[in-house]
């Protein structure tokens, strides 16, 4: 029952996000589409066909989701292949409402059932099933467990219930829509008496989404929309219990049933199974010539694998001591591979991490992760994240977050001893742990609608652009803007001339993740000045060093062209 709950609401929440838009115009059309005349006589839609049009849907949705990868894998075909066969049918229905000449032709082969039947063909269960295959909602923790029993073959009643509950979810919103297409073309006198009209609008729909699926413009729409659905989302990921279903209903397979067995951030070795493998990645830094990287071939090594982003504050200060292990114990059989499994859209981009790669001194391999693909057969949730791993591939330890450090290494020299008793360790790397307490420090805060935090402003915050004032009185720990800003999913920008912005915190360290061009000048509460250019891809910009942590205000004046991402704290 949890799984059925949980999979409605996931599904309720898709089906309500933007992503959902590219294919709302088919689903209105086609919901009360007239057929093609046949001998003068316009054969009207079904009562039903809206009914067909998303039963179809589900169906498809559900088979091409859980059995889909699995299947094309045994018959090594192309991953993408159904796709391509959806778009092409989606473009052969939306050519035979666009000639009627050429839906006879299509029809030829079912005239054998006698002509009442081919009369009756107008169901749009067909056009269901198309769309089903083609239909890529919004990523959520809901839909990448059903994609990972999926692409697995672990599917289980579990999985089952989700799947279906997820797509049933979806379903209920697209369902409104087709009813209200046919409710229109009904009552609407205007659209009775036009049905070739109707027709055309259906076809041209149908082949604008198939050729907008052909060059993504779906995902473009995305970018450009706020995502006004992320904080629910966010919500339902968050949640331990929905945590703890998800996992039953997909995410724990055999690679990774037993990291349960690990206990964050041990002090003394555990067995906790073989690592899962690295998978689904897009591109290796730092390897010959770009190869990927097998941990099968690493048997006799000791692994370290640490997952990380490069904007991420907690990884900025993880890195320092993962880099020093690497240089200290490379040579005596440790291997660290870094898992770069983005937060931002911006991550995703390869020479933005390549430039973070090298801002960092990283040496050692680095795993493009985009699609989260190995960060989810970790079953991992945080940044950052370390597994360790013996020589025989075992996962012996596992950390999450910061800090840990000294216990981390101290079980690195005795793993690196197991696999060879007459190794000569140097000295423990010396590299201070900066980790702050909890609750020490102003929280990350971030500027985009999708997980705004620590407002402290007067105006309302949402996606948009609008006018904001600085309030008179602003809490600790928030910060406020002033002046003409656009607020979009990921960042906040100058909607005129310039914005600024006040920064109320307490911390040793404040950093600010910025993109665009222009040159942000910081004022502090002593009168201090410090001008910032930014020019480029999104990075981290230091306001605020200091030995202890301290309580203070900043103001920024940011000009157009400028995007703010969020501000970190240590």
């Amino acid at each position: 029952m949890d799984l059925i709950i949980i999979g409605l609401l996931g599904g309720l929440i898709t089906g309500i996000s933007p992503c959902i838009l590219p294919v709302l115009p088919v689903i209105f059309l086609t919901g009360g589409a007239q057929s093609a005349k046949f001998d003068g006589e316009v054969v009207p839609a079904k009562r039903s066909r809206p009914y067909l049009v998303i039963a179809g849907l589900v169906l498809s949705f559900t088979l091409v989701t859980l059995g889909g990868s699995l299947l094309l894998g045994l018959l090594n075909l192309p991953q993408d292949i159904i796709r391509w066969v959806g778009i092409a049918v989606l473009v052969i229905i939306g050519v035979g409402l666009l000639v009627p000449r050429f839906e006879r032709i299509l029809e030829r082969p079912f005239q054998r059932f006698g002509q009442r039947e081919v009369k009756n063909r107008g169901s749009g269960f067909g056009v269901g099933l198309a769309l089903g295959a083609v239909f890529v909602p919004c990523a959520g923790p809901v839909l990448a467990a059903i994609i990972v029993a999926g692409s697995t073959g672990r599917i289980g009643i579990g999985t089952i219930l989700l799947t279906v509950s997820f797509a049933i979810g979806v379903a209920v919103p697209l369902l409104v829509f087709a009813l209200a297409g046919r409710g229109v073309i009904e009552r609407i006198r205007a659209f009775r008496t036009r049905e070739r009209g109707l027709r055309i609008a259906a076809g041209i729909a149908m082949i604008a989404l198939a050729v907008g699926l052909v060059f993504n413009v779906p995902q473009a729409l995305q970018r450009l929309l706020p995502d006004y659905t992320s904080s629910l989302q966010q919500g339902l990921a968050d949640s331990d219990q929905v945590s703890d279903a998800l996992d039953l209903g997909g995410l724990v397979n055999d690679e990774n049933k037993d990291l349960d067995k690990c206990t964050n951030g041990a002090a003394e070795l555990e067995s906790c199974g073989t690592a899962p493998s690295i998978k689904g990645i897009q591109q290796w830094l730092n390897t010959p010539g770009g190869e990927a990287v097998d941990l099968k071939s690493l048997r006799g090594k000791v692994v370290l694998i640490d997952f990380w982003a490069y904007s991420c504050i907690n990884c900025q200060r993880s890195l320092p001591h993962v880099v020093a292990w690497d240089a200290a114990y490379r040579d005596l059989g440790l291997e660290v591979i870094g898992i770069h499994s983005p937060e931002y859209a911006f991550e995703k981009d390869p020479g933005n991490v390549a430039a973070g790669v090298a801002d960092f001194g990283i040496d050692y391999p680095v795993a493009l992760d985009n699609n989260l693909a190995t960060w989810t057969n970790y079953r991992n949730r945080y940044w950052p994240a370390h597994y360790l791993i013996d020589a025989q591939g075992i996962v012996r330890h596992i950390s999450f977050g910061e800090g840990n450090y000294a216990a981390t290494e101290k079980l690195i020299r005795e793993l690196l001893k197991d696999a060879d008793p007459a190794v000569q360790l140097p000295a423990a790397t010396d590299v201070v742990d900066e980790t702050p307490d909890v609750g020490s420090t102003t929280r990350e805060t971030f500027l985009g609608s999708s997980k705004d935090v620590n407002y402290g402003g007067v105006t309302e915050y949402r996606s948009g652009t609008r006018d904001f004032a600085l309030p008179d009185k602003q809490p600790d720990d928030s910060f406020a803007l002033g002046g003409g800003w656009t607020v979009e999913t990921q960042y906040a920008t100058p909607s005129g001339g310039s914005g600024s912005i006040r920064l109320n915190y307490h911390a040793a360290e404040v950093r600010m993740v910025v993109a665009g061009s222009g040159e942000v000048v910081v004022r502090d509460d002593k009168g201090n000045e410090q001008r910032i250019r930014v020019d480029g891809t999104p990075r981290s910009y230091a306001l605020e060093k200091a030995d202890a942590v301290v309580q203070g205000s900043f103001t920024l004046e940011v000009p157009t062209g400028v995007q703010v991402y969020s501000f970190t704290f240590g």
